[in-house]
């Protein structure tokens, strides 16, 4: 299965488009804003990135554009319109597919099997996400921290992982309830809160004395490594 970054600011359609590849073996993580989703592609260089055209902040033929300058990723275009002219543009630039909204998972499943035969299969080997002395590895779901394993549920190595794959950026609660648990509405702050409080315990810290987990008052929190 691949890893696959989604970059869609649709708070409806990015969670359902996580939990269905989710479900299907993929590995996901995702971006609501172009810079943002480009930052993701070039640090953690994902197996394929599906992205949308229409974006809050810069255009997806302009982030597209940007990508190809740094990275040969595949891209599946995610379009309103089938003779939309950006879409042209976008083949033109470099992307490998698209699909048209509104497409169902198994047709975005067919794009995704496609493309990844044409550039070659997934990578066999991707380097574990490290922060400091944790050590995060995605395919196996194995964490250590200073060479020790740590036993977590799945809930909160997700919640984990995706806080690593944005080490040093404060994250809100309602990106973790949208990004993790996949809840647009409807879930709570507290739910986000346990679960931190579970895996500061077995980090070895507290909200008093943090070491990795830093929770930014009204804001939300922040993965980073130990000053010293």
């Amino acid at each position: 299965m691949a890893q696959v970054l989604i970059i869609e600011d649709d708070a409806r359609i990015r969670p359902l488009l996580m939990r269905s590849l989710g479900e299907r073996g993929h590995a996901v993580s995702s971006a609501s804003t172009g810079m943002q989703g480009l930052a993701m592609a070039v640090d953690h260089r994902p197996d394929l990135v599906i992205l949308d055209l229409g974006l809050p902040d810069v255009d997806g033929t302009r982030v597209l554009s940007m990508l190809r300058a740094v990275s040969d990723v595949p891209v599946i275009i995610a379009s309103a319109r089938d003779d939309d002219p950006s879409l042209v543009g976008c083949l033109d630039a470099g992307a490998d597919d698209y699909v048209v909204k509104p497409f169902t998972t198994d047709q975005l499943e067919a794009r995704i099997r496609a493309v990844m035969r044409r550039s070659g299969g997934t990578r066999v080997e991707r380097r574990p996400l490290v922060v400091g002395g944790l050590e995060i590895d995605g395919a196996s779901r194995r964490v250590t921290l200073d060479g020790t394993p740590i036993e977590l549920t799945p809930r909160e190595f997700d919640l984990l992982r995706h806080l690593a794959e944005r080490a040093g950026e404060v994250v809100t609660k309602r990106e973790l309830l949208t990004d993790v648990w996949q809840q647009a509405w409807g879930g709570s702050d507290k739910t986000v809160d346990v679960h931190l409080s579970w895996l500061r315990r077995k980090l070895g810290e507290t909200a008093a004395e943090p070491r990795y987990l830093h929770t930014v008052r009204g804001v939300g929190v922040r993965l980073s490594a130990p000053e010293g």
